[in-house]
């Protein structure tokens, strides 16, 4: 192992105590250090219920929720998962609840009418610009809206599976530990958006 490997593997191993140390302290009645936790996953919690429901309002609300749980049910963490996984096991779980509700009533419109003509909720959300090429990015925004319109059009377990390993980046097995399933359910479940997504997106891709 080369100098530089070793030192990554030294700072990943820091990190991990680092957050052991929080956890156990946060568990012992330490609010400071419950609030450094909530710091360091709160942009990726509220990343992964905005993008699951497609509305700044309620991802807000599954943020607050989500953090309400882990801080009532930090005591019953028995280290046997990693704390990530743990966190967005209640992300999903709550936004899996609220999506099949969502099937039960109406649907929130994403764009509404305004004065000043049709305004996409998301569009209120700060994402990644695309600079200089403004045919590029009509085009980027073509897609985006097409992306969404298919990600509501997915079952709920194939819309987590599909967002926690494209947008959050997390393995197959990791997915399977959040959703409480295997690692091959997980892999199918992608497959199957996977398919449904390449499909509507013919015309763009």
């Amino acid at each position: 192992m080369n100098r530089t490997t070793g030192a990554a593997a030294v700072h990943v191993k820091s990190l991990h105590v680092d957050e052991t140390a929080l956890i156990r302290a946060a568990q012992a009645g330490d609010h400071a250090a419950f609030e450094q936790l909530v710091r360091a996953y709160d942009q990726s919690v509220l990343r992964l219920a905005l993008n699951l429901l497609r509305s700044p309002e309620d991802a807000h609300d599954i943020y607050q929720e989500a953090f309400l749980r882990v801080y009532r049910n930090l005591n019953s963490f028995r280290f046997d998962c990693s704390f990530h996984t743990w966190l967005y096991r209640i992300v999903t779980n709550l936004c899996l609840d609220h999506l099949r509700k969502r099937k039960v009533r109406k649907e929130e419109p994403t764009v509404l009418a305004t004065a000043e003509g049709p305004l996409d909720r998301m569009d209120s959300v700060a994402e990644e610009r695309v600079d200089g090429d403004p045919q590029r990015h009509l085009f980027s925004g073509q897609v985006r809206r097409r992306i969404k319109e298919v990600l509501g059009e997915l079952t709920p377990r194939e819309r987590m599976v599909f967002e926690l390993r494209h947008y959050q980046g997390l393995r197959l097995r990791s997915i399977g530990e959040v959703l409480g399933t295997t690692e091959e359910a997980a892999k199918n479940c992608l497959f199957r958006a996977t398919q449904k997504m390449r499909a509507a997106l013919g015309d763009f891709i």
